[in-house]
């Protein structure tokens, strides 16, 4: 029997190798994985097994809830400048304009969407396993909420917001043992009103990714593909894969399906030989890395009875 620490573990495990497995094949077009058969050996800049700024990013998130003892976007904020600041391999360029804006943290998101009008991309839906992991324990309002607010440092727009809080919400559903995919209505009704009937049509079980109107980049699509592969698969490996098929954005349509698949079937679904090249560099802090063993106790730490 999986237990809520095991789908835990598995979620933030699962996004990782996800964002692991789909780096090398990024803005590649779709099969290449099939096509190639290479499963963690790196290409495309990425060494095997590496994780990306997807990860990276939700070490972060995870690192400052320990250490905070609860959500402080101030501090949030600051180890996302710091982390920038040591110029890792692949950063969002949205992201990127936010973390070096010089502007507050309060106002750097708000202030870039005011004078470009964009801001749905992927970028905070990628960083999502550690807090919702996290916040899991305290119901579906706080969670939704936390999302959203998490989301709102880098992306301006309540778009990103929205889909991270689904994110958040479909995991708190499969850490209580329940099927993320039923529980879909419940989740598109805690939806802002005006961002409901779109994240409907992605979210839908007719929807397919030939159907997306805009790259899997933008928040949408990513999400919507994820749960496509989540609902048209019947294995962690087989929804990761069918995600990095996809082609596109890879990394993160793959590290929200990881996420999404190592939540409902937990850490043992996830292969061992792809855990096992995993490892996670955190530029601007230092000669750290990562590997599969400190992200599992990252993962327990979080879960732990009580929290948040």
């Amino acid at each position: 029997m999986t237990t809520r620490l095991d789908r835990a573990v598995g979620t933030v495990l699962g996004s990782a190798v996800g964002d692991a497995l789909g780096a090398p094949y990024e803005f590649g077009p779709a099969g290449e994985l099939a096509a190639r058969g290479a499963e963690m050996r790196g290409g495309g800049g990425w060494d095997p097994g590496e994780a990306t700024d997807d990860t990276q990013m939700a070490v972060l998130v995870g690192e400052s809830l320990l250490e905070n003892g609860g959500l402080e976007l101030p501090d949030v904020f600051g180890r996302f400048q710091r982390w920038a600041a040591g110029e890792p391999k692949d950063i969002g360029l949205q992201t990127e304009d936010v973390l070096t804006s010089g502007a507050p943290w309060d106002l750097a998101a708000a202030l870039h969407f005011q004078v470009n009008a964009r801001a749905a991309g992927n970028g905070s839906l990628m960083r999502a396993s550690t807090s919702a992991v996290y916040f899991a324990a305290a119901g579906r309002e706080a969670t939704m909420d936390a999302a959203r607010r998490i989301a709102a440092l880098t992306h301006g727009d309540r778009a990103a917001w929205e889909g991270t809080a689904v994110l958040h919400e479909l995991v708190r559903i499969a850490l209580d043992g329940a099927d993320p995919l039923a529980g879909l209505p419940g989740v598109l009704a805690a939806v802002h009103p005006e961002h409901r009937e779109r994240y409907g049509r992605v979210l839908d079980p007719g929807w397919y990714p030939g159907l997306a109107t805009e790259f899997n980049g933008a928040v949408w699509p990513c999400l919507g593909s994820a749960v496509w592969a989540l609902r048209t698969t019947d294995g962690f490996a087989e929804a990761v894969r069918a995600a990095v098929n996809l082609g596109g954005d890879t990394d993160t349509v793959a590290a929200v399906t990881g996420a999404l698949a190592g939540a409902r079937y937990g850490q043992a679904s996830v292969p061992p030989e792809w855990s096992a090249a995993l490892h996670v560099p955190l530029p601007g802090f230092g000669p750290r890395v990562l590997d599969a063993d400190d992200l599992r106790e990252l993962a327990r730490r979080l879960a732990e009875p009580g929290r948040p």
